[in-house]
């Protein structure tokens, strides 16, 4: 359970600091009073403990964040996009094409199903298509950087790269973003990250031996070395040694561009936590340990999805302050966001591991082994836990906003929402990679 460490009956400003909420019109809006069946009335005071299982009603409390903030002040929440899709050509007198929505409120889903099955019984919400024409631009910019700009893998690595889909990834995951160049910073880290994961650990010439030094080295193109001028020269030589350091330093330095100081400090944070991930993960594998259940989740909290929605609110084109971003509310949220979609990941690709060489954990794998249940009992529960993980990440996320409406927390709730979901529906629509096991 959490509060927020704030006196009762006050609520938190903008800047985190603490104000009178009678003060601030916009606070005392009715879009921003939970709905009586989800949160209890004590919820209106910003210090009051609110046990999660009351607040658990399935996507309840969510569509109050997916909303969005109204009221005095916030109409800047929302900017315009300032790509406009390019209008197909018409003859005279023809009506002109309606203009695509430009407001990021997220829109209602598609009619039309999505490509894939997904999970019979797992806790998820449906998305609309991707805009086509924000895919195909970040599809031809994020190749152009890759074999251009970083020579980031050779020809016979192309279908790969493509059957990855990272456009309609991030497009789906940043529908706020006001423009394709937002969209693009995104785009470079998640392609950045992968390719660390497959060069340095997984699957083209990645081993846990040796893998704590090729991490350091490739950490210090986020978070740089300051040494003497004798050796500074050599350092910056070796950011383009391979093609994850490559990677790395150009993302980084794209990403530091439209990023405040605290954005891209949080960032490196949460990369740090990836890479100590990633170590525990290479340890066990040397060790050929399968750790206890709890053991292997409590990894999958830092070797997880956790870098990409925290950025949320750089890709949207405004900031969430540090202060705000630091509440041990909004960390919990953070967490079981990214706790959540991992589980997502070990789900979807389950099939894809089993074909690999080698044992490869998930969180299947090592329920069979630590808790003796047959394969298919064993994917099943790890479906109950990621659904107790999607939930919990509800009934948090209401929470605080319910105890912190300020509008910069509102749209970060909403943004790591929407991640949430658009990671799910890439896991689901991309058959290139995935595909799921026949236990229904």
């Amino acid at each position: 359970m959490f509060a927020l460490p704030l006196p009762a009956g006050r609520a938190c400003s903008g800047s985190g600091t603490v104000t009178h909420p009678t003060k601030e019109p916009w606070m005392s809006a009715p879009e921003f009073s939970p709905p009586s069946s989800t949160l209890p009335a004590a919820t209106a005071h910003a210090g009051a403990r609110v046990p999660a299982a009351e607040v658990r009603t399935p996507g309840a409390g969510l569509r109050q964040i997916l909303r969005g903030p109204s009221g005095l002040g916030t109409a800047g929440l929302y900017p315009a996009r300032h790509d406009k899709p390019p209008t197909p050509p018409t003859p005279p007198m023809a009506p002109t094409p309606p203009t695509p929505p430009t407001s990021p409120r997220r829109p209602e889903p598609s009619s039309a199903p999505a490509e894939g099955n997904p999970i019979p019984g797992l806790y998820h919400h449906p998305v609309p298509e991707p805009d086509p024409v924000r895919v195909d631009a970040v599809s031809r910019g994020i190749k152009a950087w890759a074999l251009e700009e970083v020579d980031l893998y050779p020809e016979d690595w192309e279908e790969e790269f493509d059957g990855f889909s990272v456009a309609r990834y991030m497009v789906a995951c940043h529908p706020d973003a006001p423009t394709v160049d937002h969209l693009m910073l995104a785009a470079r880290l998640m392609v950045a990250e992968n390719a660390v994961d497959d060069c340095y650990c997984e699957d083209h010439g990645g081993s846990p031996v040796g893998l704590g030094g090729r991490l350091l080295l490739a950490h210090t193109a986020l978070d740089p070395l300051h040494t003497t001028r004798e050796y500074q020269p050599r350092w910056a030589e070796s950011l383009h040694a391979d093609a994850p350091r490559r990677a790395y330093r150009s993302a980084m330095e794209y990403f530091l561009q439209q990023a405040s100081p605290s954005q891209a400090d949080r960032f490196r944070h949460d990369m740090s936590r990836l890479h100590m991930g990633y170590l525990a993960e290479a340890a066990w594998a040397q060790t050929d340990h399968v750790p206890e259940v709890w053991e292997y989740l409590a990894m999958r909290q830092f070797n997880n999805f956790r870098p990409c929605p925290t950025i949320t609110d750089t890709v949207g084109g405004y900031e969430l302050p540090a202060d705000l971003h630091a509440q041990p509310a909004m960390q919990r949220v953070i967490a079981l966001a990214g706790n959540a979609t991992t589980i997502v990941n070990d789900l979807y690709s389950y099939t894809k591991e089993l074909a690999a060489p080698g044992r490869h954990l998930n969180l299947p794998v090592v329920i069979a082994e630590r808790e003796g249940a047959d394969e298919r009992a064993a994917y099943l529960k790890a479906v109950e836990v990621h659904n107790d993980l999607m939930r919990d990440f509800e009934a948090e996320a209401a929470a605080l906003a319910a105890a912190c409406p300020v509008p910069s927390v509102l749209r970060f709730l909403r943004g790591v929402a929407v991640w949430v979901d658009g990671n799910h529906y890439w896991h689901q629509t991309n058959t290139y990679r995935y595909s799921l096991p026949d236990f229904w």
